[in-house]
């Protein structure tokens, strides 16, 4: 067994997911960095309980790990670079990589690259769209209090618009997808920006049943394209929501490596997340409101926790295998074109 995956993770992939999981998956949310071009303490970028796994993630050491966790599955992943440090060389990296190997790829943009820049480098460098990320935001505010167009500004949005690019989006703000002006925003960039393939990362962050609100109600209630991918994400409900009211074509599987190889399960309190972990496994974690030792023996990866909470969802919504197979790898097949 590998430090990845031990006999308590085995049984659950082979007694839980694996009869559950098509033989194809498209893993639609995969960071690809080397070491170097994560500057987490410099950059202060990625803050919190993610640098405790949040360290290389080159595409060998990727690769391997697919092979680790889904024996027995072809996967192929979307990949963008680290949101964190060396973006430019983090992007680069991510160009070449996709360029040899064939993955769709996305680019990490920042709020102050220009319109002309954007198109001339997702071109050149054989990217799909941009992956956004609120550590990139307009200077004068404060990323967690970023509004959409502080990472993702207009200027970005008509280059894809003109492009049919996608876009997956991370979105910001404490009270995350439930924030009245994220959903505001969501809504005025489907209707004023058509040809963008707009995917809500995490389900727009929505991990406890306060992050939810009526916000997918509305959403689902003023839009028709904008897809959803749960990666990150083990709130069964919020899943089981989203599939329920956008349907199973709009819904995207996704992990977020590399920080779904976390050892951990994911509880909520008074609207906290917090993520329960073997107890020494990542050093000192008491100041961290999103994490909780535990000297429980048997806990899984987080990758499989998310699978578990799709798992739950699908039960509970009755889905067929066609619906199952359409989340797992042929919505993401089609929108990236991707050849198994």
């Amino acid at each position: 067994m590998s430090d990845l995956i031990n006999l308590y993770d085995k049984k659950v992939y082979e007694e839980e997911l694996y009869d559950f999981l098509p033989d194809k998956i498209v893993d639609s949310h995969v960071h690809i960095f080397l070491p170097e071009h994560s500057k987490l303490k410099k950059a202060g970028a990625v803050n919190g309980w993610t640098n405790y796994v949040y360290n290389e993630a080159s595409i060998e050491e990727s690769l391997a790990r697919y092979d680790e966790l889904f024996p027995g599955k072809k996967v192929v992943p979307v990949i963008f670079g680290t949101p964190s440090g060396l973006v430019l060389e983090s992007n680069e990296y991510v160009s070449r990589l996709s360029k040899e190997k064939g993955y769709p790829a996305l680019f990490m943009n920042k709020f102050i690259d220009s319109a002309e820049f954007i198109e001339e480098q997702v071109i050149n460098g054989g990217f799909q769209g941009l992956k956004p990320y609120l550590n990139n935001c307009n200077t004068n505010v404060k990323g967690a209090d970023a509004d959409i167009f502080d990472f993702l500004p207009e200027e970005h949005l008509k280059v894809c618009d003109k492009y049919g690019w996608k876009v997956v989006l991370h979105i910001s703000k404490n009270d995350r997808l439930k924030n009245s002006t994220n959903i505001k925003q969501l809504i005025e960039i489907e209707q004023k920006y058509p040809n963008v393939k707009l995917i809500v990362a995490h389900i727009g962050r929505a991990y406890s049943p306060e992050d939810l609100g009526d916000a997918l109600e509305i959403l689902a209630s003023n839009t028709k394209n904008m897809m959803f991918d749960f990666s990150a994400n083990t709130y069964s409900y919020a899943i089981e929501k989203c599939i329920n009211l956008m349907g199973s074509k709009r819904v995207l599987f996704g992990t977020d490596m590399p920080i779904a190889k976390m050892r951990m399960y994911r509880i909520s309190e008074n609207g906290n997340y917090i993520n329960v972990v073997p107890r020494g496994m990542y050093g000192d974690v008491s100041n961290d409101i999103h994490m909780k030792e535990t000297d429980e023996k048997n806990v899984t990866n987080f990758c499989y926790e998310i699978l578990r909470a799709f798992k739950k969802a699908s039960i509970n919504l009755s889905l067929s295998k066609e619906d199952i197979d359409d989340i797992m790898w042929k919505n993401a097949g089609e929108l990236y074109s991707i050849k198994f």
